[in-house]
């Protein structure tokens, strides 16, 4: 049974114990992979993908072919298919909105108003999409990290997944005009974009959810490469009053818990009433789900029902949880959301569940984890954009900072940055 807690007593460090990343274990493993691919490029990487993936790839067939994708389309429903389409449609509509903001600007600036400054907004020029395909595989994944970087304008888009036997990922790749498809997985994968193999190009980026060993591999090569975020299992947390309906908010946990073991479905309430009858209405729902095992174990693991006196501490805890997911279901659920400073994705609304977002809506479902958003943001057409500093001084303007610029120099003790003032100033 999902427990009770009272706000402010003891078992909250169950609600606030959650970590970003907690498999120690398992680095070691990560950064031999990683070393190996970055030593032996395709000899390790396709060793690897025969180990874990038990896949026989080589060069000759390491990238889907034309082929492969029109028998994946003959394999998929065509209501599937135009399903897919509608929700790129909404995806692709709202990540364009968001390129409007970038635009180079210039202004007058120096002493004299004679010099320019500004800045120049490009697209990344690669970027490679990871795809899991270990307990479950998500084209919808496809759609939520290949469109932004389409709205954002990036040249080359690719692509790596271990499982190519959906072939809804294949469509999915289609759909959004993604041309290399990589049949493979894990830590490899990640090695592989980072650094180049023989068969596969190293990318400016690397986005998109995985697994420990792709977080892993994620956060060890951020520095070579950028990489969108580090994230850990799945969330949701739920904010309800007395006016939410109990069947509606068990099914919007459940639809978290049944991810994996480590997911967190976390109802905040100021209802009573309201937390005994979700409490038995997740009970009923999990019986009945086909995933029951994972749901059970999840909630067993990090599932809780936190009782509040008001909407001040339910805020109060959701902005310290900084969840994945956060849906609001009051009275005044728009008023609410608003007041919130913390999360990955907010859904307003008895009508706004979170598979809305996973699926359909518009805004990416790569969001940071773990209390990340406290920090950190949504996947979007942001995180495929670059700025770069523009400046055009002319001499006069120089020359009016020009003793400024040497009197720091100096103190930090770079002389030869000073040196080219001076070498100016002489002219």
């Amino acid at each position: 049974m999902i427990p009770v807690i009272k706000y402010g007593s003891p078992e909250m460090k169950r609600v606030y114990g959650r970590t970003q990343l907690g498999n120690a274990e398992f680095v070691g493993a990560v950064a031999d992979i990683i070393a190996n691919v970055r030593k032996d490029g395709d000899k390790a990487l396709f060793a690897y993908a025969k180990k874990f993936d038990n896949a026989d790839v080589d060069s000759d067939n390491v990238l889907v072919t034309e082929d492969e994708i029109k028998a994946a389309y003959a394999q998929v429903d065509s209501n599937l298919v135009e399903s897919i389409r509608r929700a790129k449609e909404n995806i692709l509509a709202y990540h364009a909105r968001q390129k409007d903001k970038y635009k180079n600007e210039f202004f007058s600036s120096g002493a004299n108003g004679k010099s320019t400054l500004g800045w120049i907004y490009r697209p990344l020029s690669r970027v490679g999409l990871y795809v899991p395909g270990g307990k479950a595989s998500y084209p919808s994944t496809v759609l939520m990290t290949a469109l932004p970087a389409v709205a954002a304008g990036v040249e080359e888009i690719v692509v790596a997944t271990p499982n190519i036997s959906n072939p809804l990922i294949l469509v999915a790749c289609a759909e959004c005009g993604v041309k290399n498809i990589y049949k493979i997985g894990g830590a490899q994968a990640i090695a592989a974009f980072a650094y180049g193999t023989e068969s596969v190009e190293r990318v400016d980026l690397i986005a998109g959810p995985g697994n420990v060993f792709v977080t892993l591999a994620k956060k060890q090569v951020f520095g070579d490469v950028a990489v969108d975020m580090i994230a850990g299992p799945s969330e949701i947390l739920v904010i309800a009053d007395d006016s939410a309906n109990p069947k509606l908010v068990a099914a919007d946990m459940l639809s978290q818990a049944e991810h994996d073991e480590l997911a967190a479905s976390i109802l905040v309430t100021t209802s009573g009433e309201l937390a005994a009858a979700v409490q038995k209405e997740i009970e009923e729902q999990t019986e009945a789900a086909p995933r029951k095992q994972i749901i059970s174990k999840s909630l067993e693991n990090n599932g809780a029902i936190v009782l509040c006196d008001n909407i001040d501490e339910a805020i109060e805890v959701a902005d310290r949880v900084a969840p994945e997911h956060l849906e609001v279901c009051t009275k005044d659920a728009h008023d609410v959301a608003l007041r919130l400073k913390n999360a990955g994705a907010i859904f307003v609304g008895n009508y706004s569940p979170e598979p809305l977002g996973d699926y359909f809506a518009g805004p990416s479902h790569v969001l940071p984890t773990s209390g990340s958003a406290r920090f950190s943001s949504v996947l979007s057409v942001d995180t495929f954009m670059k700025k770069t500093s523009y400046i055009a001084y002319d001499k006069e303007d120089l020359l009016c900072g020009a003793d400024d610029i040497i009197a720091i120099a100096h103190s930090e003790g770079f002389y030869a940055h000073a040196n080219t003032i001076i070498r100016r100033k002489g002219k």
